[in-house]
């Protein structure tokens, strides 16, 4: 089939030799932003080497493609020049659906840049109170790992393919475009940070700035270069399995997590709600979300749903309140022998929880990445000893986010 290519140049700037690589920047813009694009005919004929699926999820359609990703913002590149700046091309097929194309040549991150992106992304968090959702593109992106693939990218994991419309499309990451729209322009700002390093970063800030722990993180992830890359889908787990301790196993198993790091990972539920018209699970609405923030309505875990914490495990274990949301995959770990020793010490013992998560945030962020440098990038010492309710976003709990969605499981709709 026929397409169009949309290539976005950056201006001009002195470059060295090693500025002249090119790197993916394969968003997909609105048409017709910048003033030096052209357009010209092409074909296409990349195609998934991974078969989907279809889904029998009650779960709605993501999007609209011609008409949601065409309000992602995509300018051209800004003034931060570097050795990363590059161009991207845009395909737009004439059926009107995108395909986002990459070079097939990727560059570590530059560390300023990482830096100057954290800063960006706490202003976000601060303004639209996003926490959760970009907590989810992060997990959504790196839960994909196979550990049983050796090679990169079919073993899936943090890689960025999280950004193409062919994995967006999975009924697990419903409303993650949301997230997408979101950090996109801190994308096209600092160009030098690669989308798979740009989502890890985003969601381990998102948990410090909710209070969480300091992940000991690494960065220099690779970006995958096309849709041909993705994962196939039915890698991410579901929240109301048959059996939902086997299940959690099986599936992160296969990412090489252990039992321990499956408990710590779901305390990530002290933030959110869930919406049934997205996910198909929770209330339409009750007394801790009737107000928002944001939006109003769904059914959070906690009382605080913008506050990360230890209460998770107190409200599950406590059972006194049905406002607050406890989904199979939620109830199993106070009921599964081996969960329960370690959901009982984290509901007892913040500290502890807080330690634990952080190591399983950072082991969950590495998952299947290919890092250049091999060793990675780390932009902070060690982290101190986690000091609990460092930010203010708790205190919002009753009035202005533009999301949640179901954090761990990766299977419930974001709530924008």
């Amino acid at each position: 089939m026929a397409e169009l290519t949309l290539l976005l140049k950056a201006p001009p700037t002195i470059s060295s030799p090693s500025q002249s690589r090119s790197q993916p920047k394969p968003m997909a813009s609105s048409l017709g932003t910048a003033a030096s694009s052209r357009i010209f005919a092409s074909s296409f004929s990349a195609r998934p080497r991974l078969s989907l699926r279809s889904s029998s999820s009650s779960s709605p359609s993501l999007f609209s493609f011609s008409s949601s990703l065409k309000s992602l913002a995509f300018s051209p590149l800004s003034s931060h020049s570097s050795r990363h700046q590059r161009r991207s091309a845009v395909n737009v097929s004439g059926s009107g659906g995108f395909s986002t194309v990459a070079s097939p040549k990727c560059a570590a991150s530059d560390p300023d840049q990482l830096k100057s992106a954290r800063e960006d992304i706490k202003e976000l968090l601060k303004s639209k109170f996003c926490h959760p959702i970009l907590i989810r593109l992060g997990w959504h992106d790196a839960g994909t790992y196979n550990k049983n693939i050796e090679e990169w990218p079919q073993r899936g994991g943090a890689n960025g393919s999280l950004r193409f419309e062919v994995e967006l499309k999975h009924a697990a990451n419903a409303g993650l475009v949301n997230a997408l729209k979101l950090i996109q322009p801190i994308k096209d700002k600092f160009s030098g940070v690669t989308y798979a390093d740009l989502f890890q970063l985003a969601s381990a800030t998102a948990i410090e700035e909710a209070g969480g722990p300091k992940s000991p993180m690494k960065y220099g992830r690779v970006d995958v270069s096309g849709p041909n890359e993705c994962p196939e889908e039915g890698r991410l787990p579901d929240a109301g399995p048959p059996l939902p301790a086997d299940h959690l196993r099986n599936v992160f198993y296969r990412m090489g997590l252990n039992d321990k790091e499956i408990v710590a990972l779901s305390g990530a539920h002290t933030l959110g709600r869930s919406r049934p018209e997205r996910s198909g699970w929770g209330k339409p609405e009750t007394k801790y979300t009737k107000d928002g923030p944001g939006a109003p309505g769904g059914q959070s875990w906690t009382v605080q749903w913008l506050k990360f914490d230890n209460s998770y495990f107190k409200d599950i274990k406590a059972k006194r309140d049905e406002d607050l949301l406890v989904l199979p995959t939620d109830a199993v770990i106070f009921e599964d022998p081996s969960f329960k020793v370690y959901a009982e010490k984290y509901a007892e013992d913040q500290e502890t929880f807080f330690k634990d998560y952080a190591e399983a945030h950072a082991k969950l962020s590495n998952l299947g990445a290919k890092f250049d440098p091999p060793e990675g990038i780390v932009l902070d010492d060690a982290p101190k000893q986690a000091a609990p309710e460092k930010f203010v976003a708790a205190k919002y709990s009753t009035g202005q986010v533009v999301t949640m969605n179901n954090l761990f499981h990766f299977i419930i709709a974001s709530d924008f």
